[in-house]
């Protein structure tokens, strides 16, 4: 295990294999122990390297700094930790958000940017967005971690032969702090940088499951907003496509790599 501090904050981070930088970070309520069936595949080709993000897994839980910029921060403090230079960046939800901010904040950072069923803002504009958030924050906060973990564990993976995929991400989830992920969780709602991602100028997937929470459109919106941006749609997969779908994930992620650490000399940075 290997830790570095970063404001009195102690983040666990982990490296596995040689070769071009490639940065995984996982979303709300998760770990780096999610990217379990990503780290094999990508390792022979690339230097993985996974972060928990404070408040999560086995970095510290702070009383505060639990906002999305500082996420981007820690990220950045762990970059020049391990002297990496400009890295290929992968979020999944929470994690591309933080993806997103880099991105505009630290261009100079990044080879490439994937992001996975997530998006560069979440705005309450409408009665509908107000009500909807009402109620996940209520419930975030009435609900213990464990059952909030079973059901969303039982929504992500619903599947019969998912049986034992859903009983180890519902106990993963229980471990949670819960202090630490109702900050997590607050630090999302209002957030947004869409305004500033057409400056993003390095290659860049847009990963999408074909049923995750928010729709395909969406993405095709803020898609259309970034230069040298595309859409993956991946079937039948819900929001933990890296995990209800690997092999074609990996396999979809390995091919937009080799071909964004190609097209470098012929693209600006991000």
């Amino acid at each position: 295990m290997a830790y570095f501090e970063h404001e009195g904050c102690a983040l666990h981070y982990e490296v596995y294999g040689q070769g071009e930088p490639l940065v995984l970070l996982h979303g709300l309520g998760s770990s780096c122990q999610d990217w379990e069936m990503q780290v094999p595949a990508l390792s022979r080709h690339y230097q993985v390297i996974l972060m928990d993000i404070r408040g999560h897994g086995r970095s510290d839980k702070p009383r505060d700094g639990y906002q999305i910029a500082t996420f981007s921060a820690d990220l950045l403090a762990l970059l020049e930790h391990l002297n990496t230079g400009p890295v290929h960046f992968v979020g999944l939800s929470m994690g591309g958000m933080v993806g997103f901010q880099f991105a505009v904040d630290h261009p100079q950072w990044l080879r490439s940017l994937c992001i996975v069923n997530s998006a560069p803002e979440v705005k309450r504009r409408t009665r509908s967005d107000w009500a909807r958030w009402l109620k996940r924050w209520g419930l975030a906060r009435l609900l213990s971690v464990e059952t909030v973990g079973k059901g969303l564990a039982e929504r992500l993976f619903p599947k019969p032969q998912q049986a034992a995929l859903r009983q180890e991400m519902a106990k993963r989830w229980a471990r949670n702090d819960k202090r630490a992920y109702l900050k997590s969780f607050d630090a999302i709602v209002d957030w947004g940088v869409q305004e500033r991602i057409g400056q993003i100028h390095c290659p860049t997937l847009v990963i999408a499951a074909d049923h995750d929470y928010t729709p395909i459109q969406l993405k095709q919106r803020y898609v259309a907003l970034m230069p040298h941006a595309r859409l993956v749609v991946i079937d039948d997969s819900r929001h933990a496509t890296p995990l209800d779908q690997p092999e074609v994930f990996n396999q979809t992620l390995l091919q937009f790599l080799a071909a964004a650490s190609t097209s470098q000399g012929s693209l600006s940075p991000c």
